[in-house]
């Protein structure tokens, strides 16, 4: 019996991904705010860097927003620009 290529593809696979939203969309949130310190903590590395889109998780313009945030908060000296 000879197998093609129909029955090789994996079955139960749609070809569509499910949207899931960010941590900032499901919440409604206008904007991040730079002196909620616990939030923005979990976007940055042990080192101080801020976690890329597809390692945090967040939208696009979430992830411009966030960024904005952590640096008026370091600005601010309540996060630390490295370790």
């Amino acid at each position: 019996m000879v197998k093609t290529k129909m029955d090789r593809r994996k079955t139960g696979y749609t070809g569509v991904r499910e949207q899931t939203q960010c941590r900032f969309c499901r919440r409604g949130a206008k904007y991040v705010d730079y002196k909620d310190i616990d939030t923005l903590s979990k976007l940055l590395t042990h080192r101080g860097k801020i976690y890329s889109r597809k390692r945090s998780g967040n939208c696009a313009g979430c992830q411009r927003k966030v960024k904005k945030a952590i640096k008026r908060a370091r600005y601010m000296v309540l996060l630390p620009y490295s370790v």
